[in-house]
């Protein structure tokens, strides 16, 4: 079986990297800043009915070739395989997500984030979590409040595990709790199987979309789009029609649409502008 090789030269082009290809801390921090600002969060695929695909050859095709998002899992990835290639150390984890959660909530692990190990420190890198998504690596030292681009985010030790934190209009709100179990292809396999197949998988039932921009964020779920500004100020629209939904995709959010028809159809027999 040929093995596939990873086309570094095309994902940086594709995030518009021109920097050096070392395995510096400033390394990182660009190529984690660049990642979420050029590649959307996105959930088309399952939206569509579409599979979702996690092997190296499908993630180059979709993100790199086609000019596509995604949601956690092909992010990260794609992600880690960048920062292999490069000579870091890296190690996928696994997080129960909590957003919107009481705190105590025991969810399933369904969000991936990587673990990179650089001048005896740790650090965590998560490209691929949609409207919070971290635009800078984080040092794995609990209670330290981090500054990245956009949110200052912090870790708590709580027990057996660790739970990441935004300040959120001057709240501190868990985003998902993690330890440091490493996690393979596999096992993302299979959570990704349930989130991309499951009827009761909110992936398949809405349109969830995101990316992150030099001072703003933008979130899209159904038929809502807000604008979050640094600062604190946010905007909000309401959008109408299957057709400018299909326009704020390819807009704003810059996400190449698969069969846009298609979409516009299913927008509409799921009824999601209604919600």
């Amino acid at each position: 079986m040929t093995e596939i090789s990873f086309d570094i030269d095309a994902y940086f082009a594709r995030i518009g990297y021109t920097g050096l290809r070392d395995t510096s801390l400033e390394t990182l921090k660009s190529l984690h800043l660049l990642h979420p600002q050029a590649i959307p969060f996105e959930n088309l695929d399952p939206f569509l009915g579409h599979p979702v695909r996690l092997d190296l050859a499908s993630l180059q095709e979709k993100i790199v070739a086609r000019g596509r998002g995604g949601y956690c899992f092909e992010h990260n990835l794609i992600f880690m395989h960048v920062l292999k290639e490069l000579g870091f150390a890296v190690s996928g984890l696994a997080a129960r997500v909590l957003w919107g959660q009481p705190d105590d909530a025991i969810t399933a692990r369904s969000h991936m984030l990587v673990r990179v190990e650089l001048d005896g420190r740790t650090y965590i890198a998560d490209v691929g979590f949609g409207g919070l998504t971290l635009t800078a690596p984080l040092l794995l030292r609990p209670g330290l409040e981090q500054k990245t681009p956009h949110e200052t985010f912090r870790m708590v030790a709580t027990g057996d595990h660790f739970r990441l934190q935004a300040n959120v209009g001057g709240d501190w709100r868990t985003i998902y709790r993690f330890d440091m179990q490493q996690n393979y292809e596999v096992d993302y396999s299979v959570s990704n199987h349930f989130l991309s197949t499951h009827p009761t998988s909110h992936f398949l039932s809405s349109v969830i979309a995101a990316r992150a921009l030099p001072g703003r964020r933008y979130a899209l779920r159904n038929n809502r789009l807000s604008t979050h500004h640094l600062g604190g100020r946010t905007e909000q629209i309401e959008i109408g029609t299957a057709a400018e939904l299909a326009d704020v995709l390819e807009g704003p959010l810059e996400i190449a649409i698969p069969d846009r028809a298609a979409f516009e159809a299913i927008a509409r027999q799921k009824k999601i502008l209604e919600a």
